[in-house]
């Protein structure tokens, strides 16, 4: 393996004779991180509420649980296929043009969405059909803020430091699962319009944080190719590189067909029936078990068998959920949500990092807009799958099955893709090492 880049400046860094040692030192890093944090407070309040309000409303309609269920799956849907349909397009948006704008954009329309649903829930006006239409908004603007944050980080921290960055950054996401999620919860047994109050706060913190980010390097897009060839250009780099491939693919089935998240509400309610603040306690912990790995990741980066290990962290999550699906005790619900949250966080980790080191600066923002097709289709799209098996063969049974296919997927993987089991470190292609600091003017 080739030895890791040293660390360079980047233009958008002040000169000071000294180079930052850790990300956290970097003003531009710090307050995307905050930006991230704000956002992803607001974005799990909302998710998680959209879904309580829409389970109790179908329940409540006369629907049964599988029926109720049904309408989970497609909450999902409408999130995944607008994300799905633009997601080409919106890889270009974050090459093409500047990042720290996109991603603004992308704030302010989920901010709206935000405020729509506090008003429309205020005068207890709420219904599916608003609900609805607020997914597909939601699954537009997360559509373009994938590519834009994921392509916007590696363009902060020297490339030396971006592990540590993946880490640290993840850090924000984790944590705003968490106490997003209590939030959601919590707030919503205050009152029902508040988590939504909130989150609209939370939305302008983020946009004001992103606002205070410097200009930072934008790689130069080849000219002699059309938008529609450098779509391809990006498709055809993920599907050139194994290591990018499989590492992108490995998330996709495993989380699509082991997804419980989509299903908390179901527990929640009808087999654990914990009500809201029970809702927020199973939401919380794979957050809690995420954030604490991602910790130990920021101070004590992953260094040997990546790989195998990233396998390993897949195989986990899938005999987890099986765990949490048989369970009718909370606190081992709570213990299974928590390892899922670990050994998902693991897997990201590994997967962001090989990623972002293994793909040219030029085209993360496609690369990403790829990665996050992926991860929509194993989130959104895994909840609309989650949903509909558990409406054909019960929440239990949907679940069973589900982390049973996330096992087999480590083994087929670990076959069709060997480069997953023989990487051992991060060390990006000789080729790429000076990839990442080539920038437009």
């Amino acid at each position: 393996m080739n030895e890791p880049a040293s660390p360079q400046l980047l233009p958008s860094q002040p000169d000071t004779g000294k180079q930052p040692t850790h990300p956290v030192q970097i003003h531009n890093f710090r307050a995307y991180w905050l930006s991230r944090l704000a956002m992803t407070l607001a974005q799990y309040a909302m998710v998680l509420i959209i879904g309580w309000q829409v389970y109790n409303l179908a329940r409540d309609a006369g629907m049964s649980i599988a029926e109720a269920s049904g309408q989970l799956a497609l909450i999902g849907l409408l999130q995944f296929t607008p994300l799905f349909l633009l997601s080409p397009f919106t890889g270009l948006a974050a090459d093409r043009f500047d990042r720290r704008m996109l991603a603004r954009i992308t704030v302010v329309l989920q901010l709206g969405c935000a405020a729509v649903l506090a008003w429309v829930t205020s005068q207890g006006a709420i219904t599916l059909s608003v609900l609805y239409g607020v997914a597909v908004v939601l699954g537009i603007a997360r559509g373009f803020a994938g590519p834009a944050f994921s392509a916007l980080a590696p363009n902060l921290v020297p490339v030396a430091l971006l592990p540590t960055a993946i880490a640290i950054s993840t850090i924000a996401w984790q944590v705003g699962s968490i106490v997003g999620a209590a939030m959601g919860g919590y707030l919503y047994s205050i009152g029902a319009a508040l988590p939504y109050t909130v989150s609209v706060a939370l939305f302008a913190v983020s946009i004001i944080a992103l606002s205070t980010i410097g200009k930072v390097p934008q790689p130069a897009l080849r000219k002699d190719q059309r938008p529609l060839g450098q779509i391809v250009d990006g498709l055809r780099y993920v599907v050139r590189n194994k290591m990018v491939l499989g590492a992108i693919t490995l998330d996709l089935f495993a989380v699509f067909l082991a997804g419980a998240n989509a299903l908390l509400p179901v527990f929640a309610r009808d087999i654990l029936q914990t009500g809201e603040t029970g809702l927020a306690q199973l939401a919380m912990a794979p957050g809690i078990g995420a954030v604490l790995t991602a910790a130990w990741f920021s101070y004590r980066p992953l260094r040997h068998n990546v790989g195998p290990k990233m396998l390993g962290a897949v195989l986990v999550f899938g005999i987890a959920t099986i765990v949490f699906a048989f369970s009718r005790s909370m606190v081992l619900s709570l213990a299974m949500l928590f390892v899922i949250g670990s050994a998902d966080m693991f897997s990201v980790y590994v997967r962001q990092s090989l990623i972002q080191l293994h793909t040219p600066d030029d085209k993360r923002g496609r690369v990403s807009s790829v990665s996050m097709l992926t991860i929509s289709a194993s989130n959104e799209g895994g909840d609309a799958f989650s949903g509909m098996l558990a409406f054909f063969i019960g929440p239990i049974a949907a679940l069973v099955a589900g982390g049973a296919g996330a096992v087999l997927t480590v083994i087929v993987w670990a076959r069709i893709f060997p480069a997953l089991r023989t990487t051992k470190t991060f060390d990006p292609p000789a080729d790429l090492l000076e990839e990442p600091h080539k920038t437009s003017a």
